[in-house]
């Protein structure tokens, strides 16, 4: 599989911001002459946690458009095509806000036994929400209602297993990421399941130990049985469920040739299919490319067996990005020295 080389360097746009900003995300649009995105930031001076929605107009002017204050640092954030923000907090609450309107639809606070401690994955889809922290719980929250307490708990790891993320493959199917390289697949479908129907464990990572996290989950829709996972040590590897036991390393200092097509080596936060690359080999057996921020600053798309293509190297860390899925060539990226940069690829 090669990925197209950009033929163009892509142009970069960086706005800077008075915040530290945690997480980002395309908004899909609000009206039809500007994009929307949303903020995750924490002012340091006022120790002020809060969701931002800004307009950004096609001739690259940011604009604020409106503001929530969260109860307290935000530690996870994710949007939904029926415009609803999930977030959740460090201190263990979630809330869903329309994002037209930026108005608390579904709040759950830390005191109602939903987690104890950091919440650090979300992911909404429809109405449903899934939650994962580092107590080992699993809840699902409906924005139409949760139910007598609010939420269902689908697992509980008594504190003897944490998750650090989570994202939904299909309204009853959802993957969770968290130590030792380790991903685990959920079925809702099935009734009484004590916990995930399949489990990967890397068996790669620092040193080959296989002591790493994974941070990021992605699943394409057309290929939901391969999820993508980013973690430890530059690595970005896929599972796919037809060959539960074996992974894909696309990058990374893990085992085999991977370590040679590696930008990184340090945390990779985020991770997620890139639409906009094309492959010139396309099979069901290829993982399709893959974007990735880092720890180091790397902004960069892998391919299976090719070597990385670096969209962006920045002085400081890359926290987060999202790929504009209704535009792929515009990326939104947030920097760790208070900055927002747009990469627009041409």
């Amino acid at each position: 599989m090669a990925i197209t080389e950009i033929p163009i360097p892509p142009q970069v746009y960086r706005f800077p911001q008075s915040k530290f900003i945690d997480a980002v995300r395309w908004l899909p649009p609000l009206s039809p002459l500007s994009k929307f995105a949303v903020l995750a930031t924490f002012d340091t001076d006022a120790d002020t946690p809060s969701l931002e929605t800004h307009s950004i107009s096609s001739t690259s002017q940011w604009t604020p458009h409106s503001q929530w204050t969260a109860p307290s640092r935000i530690s996870s954030l994710s949007t939904s095509h029926q415009l609803l923000i999930a977030t959740s907090t460090l201190s263990g609450s979630l809330h869903v806000l329309s994002a037209a309107e930026m108005e608390v639809l579904f709040s759950i606070d830390e005191n109602s036994g939903f987690h104890m401690g950091p919440i650090w994955g979300v992911d909404v889809m429809g109405s449903e929400c899934v939650s994962v922290g580092e107590d080992g719980r699993v809840n699902l929250v409906s924005v139409n209602g949760g139910g007598e307490k609010g939420f269902r708990r689908v697992y509980d790891g008594n504190g003897l297993v944490g998750f650090n993320c989570v994202k939904w493959a299909s309204p009853s199917e959802f993957v969770t990421g968290g130590f030792g390289f380790g991903l685990q697949w959920w079925d809702l479908r099935r009734p009484g399941a004590d916990g995930p129907v399949s489990q990967f464990k890397g068996n790669f990572g620092s040193q080959g130990k296989g002591s790493g996290m994974v941070h990021s989950i992605d699943i394409h829709p057309s290929r939901k049985h391969t999820c993508l996972a980013g973690g430890s040590s530059g690595t970005v590897f896929a599972w796919d469920l037809r060959w539960q036991q074996q992974s894909i390393v696309l990058s990374g200092v893990g085992t085999g040739e991977a370590a040679t097509h590696s930008l990184s080596e340090s945390e990779v936060w985020e991770v997620q299919y890139d639409c906009y690359t094309k492959s010139s080999n396309i099979t069901s057996s290829r993982v399709l490319p893959a974007m990735f921020c880092s720890e180091d600053g790397i902004l960069a798309v892998v391919g299976q067996g090719q070597e990385p293509v670096e969209l962006l190297a920045e002085p400081c860390a890359i926290n987060s990005f999202d790929i504009d899925p209704q535009s792929p060539s515009d990326v939104i990226c947030s920097l760790e020295w208070e900055a927002i940069a747009i990469v627009a690829r041409l």
